[in-house]
């Protein structure tokens, strides 16, 4: 009998010579903590306070360090085998119930949220089998409308994309990729296909542009009447519209084969009850689709996350309905990937190093995070039921239900489902459903079903199941950093912190690997301090590191070189990060933690000590025009707040002072001398000025809208000189 598995792990190959690095990496670090141990000065006039507070930021960037190894040390990857599935499942296939989440009209264009939903919707999947769900917070008709306007395209749409085996199959990514121009973009279907789509979402801008939908257009579905004049998304009653029911006979396509099923759902929102931000969504949506379709398989996406895989369901069903290894399994996450970064990733956005190598390392102890889009769940552990050896899925769930005489009683029901109190004095949020009152829900939801046994698969396919849309600006990015920031900050400072919820119950490597992101905002006041502090002392004449005649500078230049030539090595093997791009990564990596992380850091300290609340900001999916053309040219666009710039500018220019005295004192004094004396101090100075590069540019060469004010410059130009003269005193 052949072998059945229906995937396969395979581990890494050159980890035993990765492991003799690091051990190496290790080494140098004690040596160097020792050396810091050892020798410090005699005096605080010597530099005795800087001595010390370096050798904290360099205990705390060592103890990460060895965090990050637990994520690097063994790595798996896994293959999955569709053609058995096929072969074992085809008749049996389970419901899959999507969730798609979208609050704002404005911040995520209606457009954008349809060729999302029609890619789903066009799954290589039975139809009948397969229901979307799309939770709208912000109970706009704008986005209802949109979402009708869809279900009316999908009829044409998704007959289009089977017959044609399209990929991707979002229209708008399909329409404006090179595959548009290949021999089928002349076929004369294809062609009436793109002004069909054209029309409709020029239908769609149109009416959001307005802000209004006209009459005589709400008169082409029932759902228009639940929209009252003094309703607002901040409040307004539930509203669950079936615009497709996948269960009745008659919801055909333009060529007769049957159509998935296709929900809106706006729950309930009150000022005076908390609406929990995307998990209420997502446990709304929980409740809701349970008595719709209730299919025992759940994948949720971002609105504008796409996809580009129309096999990602029957990949994930190979970690799901394996016989031997699936029954422990509760989640498959998928990586996040954009399709609007630049060659070199001005901002750093790609995720690239954290998808083919963090999360392959989560995967070998024990499975990946929950990321929050991308990611396929058995129902009932996001229900909160534990594993047991006992444990049996039923996967037929939801395949029964006949279609009801009446629409609008399910509606009623599901609407019920989605009010502001349902979930008063009861464990959802808690035990049951995503988890509230963390920023990260979705981090925090995984940590605690794999608690209960569970376990989860990270699955990277060559070809991506799922594409987005990264920050496009600087301010885009350093917001969608410090919410990531804050929340694993809130976990790791919680009880859910992983050493001590994690105990006993995931093991010690993963609890390690997820403080990787739960650190994240940590790191900014040691490297804050690093940045700052050793150039500062260059102006007082005060050596923080071993001379280059000492065998002490061994370990410190070993250390400094090693980690960034794997890094650079690490990020070239991705195959989708350039040298340029490394080299954007490294700016952007300082300037999170400076900017980011730092807010992060206080913003969180200051929740644990009741000054202030937890707040939620959608992330802007669009840009204008200007600035998009600057992210297109790779120039970076200086468009955050003022604090947030006067941070950048301040260490940037801070350095290039330092490194100007520094070079004066050598021509003064001998290079010999000072080189000897200051090297590691100067390297290090040198080097935060040419990662900056591109931060001069936007303050002195630059005249577009999208560079620096020159009232910030002059504001933190004058704080740098203060700070110079007060260091000297």
């Amino acid at each position: 009998m052949g072998d059945t598995s229906l995937f396969a792990t395979e581990h890494a190959r050159g980890r035993a010579a990765y492991r003799l690095y690091a051990c190496t990496i290790l080494a140098g670090i004690c040596l160097i903590l020792y050396y810091r141990a050892t020798h410090i000065p005699a005096t605080w006039r010597e530099g005795r306070g800087e001595w010390i507070g370096l050798s904290l930021a360099e205990l705390w960037h060592a103890f990460y360090w060895v965090i990050t190894q637990s994520a690097r040390w063994k790595l798996v990857y896994r293959r999955t085998f569709k053609d058995k599935l096929s072969q074992r499942y085809e008749g049996r296939l389970p419901n899959v119930d999507i969730f798609v989440c979208t609050a704002d009209p404005y911040a995520e264009p209606p457009n954008l949220v349809v060729s999302t939903v029609l890619s789903l919707m066009a799954y290589n999947y039975p139809p009948e089998k397969l229901s979307v769900y799309l939770s709208d917070d912000g109970g706009s008709i704008l986005t209802f409308y949109a979402m009708w306007e869809a279900s009316q395209f999908a009829k044409h749409w998704i007959p289009f994309c089977k017959r044609y085996k399209l990929e991707p199959r979002a229209p708008a990514a399909y329409f404006s990729s090179s595959d548009s121009s290949s021999d089928l973009s002349h076929h004369e279907e294809c062609l009436s296909m793109k002004i069909l789509y054209e029309e409709m979402t020029s239908r769609v801008d149109a009416i959001v542009k307005s802000g209004k939908v006209p009459e005589e257009l709400k008169a082409n579905h029932k759902g228009f009447s639940q929209w009252k004049s003094e309703m607002t998304s901040k409040k307004h009653p539930p509203i669950v519209q079936i615009l497709i029911d996948g269960k009745d006979l008659n919801a055909l396509d333009n060529v007769g084969n049957a159509l998935p099923t296709f929900v809106y759902m706006a729950r309930e929102k009150n000022p005076k009850y908390h609406h929990n931000f995307k998990a209420g969504a997502m446990n709304s949506l929980l409740r809701v689709s349970s008595v719709i379709s209730n299919g025992p398989m759940i994948l949720n996406v971002d609105c504008d996350m796409y996809s580009n895989n129309s096999d990602s369901i029957r990949d994930a069903l190979c970690f799901f309905l394996d016989e031997e290894k699936g029954c422990d399994i509760a989640f498959v996450q998928y990586p996040q990937n954009y399709n609007n970064m630049t060659k070199n990733d001005t901002y750093g956005n790609s995720l690239s190093v954290m998808n083919e190598v963090d999360l392959c390392g989560f995967d070998s102890w024990g499975g990946p995070p929950y990321i929050g889009t991308g990611c396929f769940h058995r129902r009932e552990s996001l229900c909160g039921i534990k594993h047991t050896k006992d444990y049996k899925e039923d996967w037929n769930r939801g395949s029964e239900r006949n279609p009801p005489d009446d629409i609008r009683k399910l509606e009623e029901k599901a609407e019920s489902l989605a009010t502001c109190t349902y979930e008063l004095n009861t464990l959802w949020g808690h035990e049951v459903g995503l988890k509230y009152g963390i920023a990260v829900e979705d981090v925090m939801t995984g940590l605690m079903i794999q608690c209960r046994g569970w376990k989860s698969i990270y699955y990277n396919p060559p070809q991506k199941g799922f594409l987005g849309v990264g920050p496009t600006t600087l301010a885009q990015t350093i917001l969608q950093h410090k919410r990531w920031g804050e929340g694993n900050l809130q976990i790791f400072l919680s009880k859910y912190c992983t050493f001590i919820y994690g105990h006993g119950k995931i093991k010690l490597a993963l609890q390690m690997a997820y403080c990787i992101n739960t650190l994240w905002a940590a790191n900014s006041v040691p490297t804050l301090y690093y940045v700052i502090v050793p150039s500062l002392s260059l102006l007082r004449g005060i050596s923080l590191f071993p001379k280059m005649t000492s065998p002490w500078f061994i370990p410190f230049s070993y250390v400094m070189v090693g980690k960034q030539t794997y890094s650079l090595i690490e990020a070239l093997l991705t195959r989708e990060i350039t040298v340029h791009g490394w080299w954007n990564l490294q700016r952007m990596w300082l300037i999170k933690r400076l900017t980011s992380y730092l807010y992060a850091t206080l913003a969180t300290l200051l929740k644990n000590l009741g000054v202030s609340k937890m707040g939620f900001i959608i992330s802007a999916k669009i840009s204008g025009e200007d600035a998009s053309k600057r992210y297109e040219q790779e120039i970076m666009e200086f468009d955050a707040s003022s604090l947030t710039l006067a941070i950048i500018e301040f260490v940037a220019l801070l350095n290039l002072a330092c490194l100007v005295c520094a070079t004066s004192r050598a021509v003064m004094m001998g290079w010999a001398i000072v080189l000897d004396m200051y090297f590691l101090q100067i390297l290090l100075c040198g080097l935060v000025v040419a990662i900056n590069v591109a931060i001069y540019e936007g303050l002195l060469l630059r005249k577009d809208k999208g560079s620096i004010p020159w009232s910030v410059t002059l504001t933190t130009l004058g704080f740098v000189m203060l700070v110079s003269l007060v260091s000297r005193v």
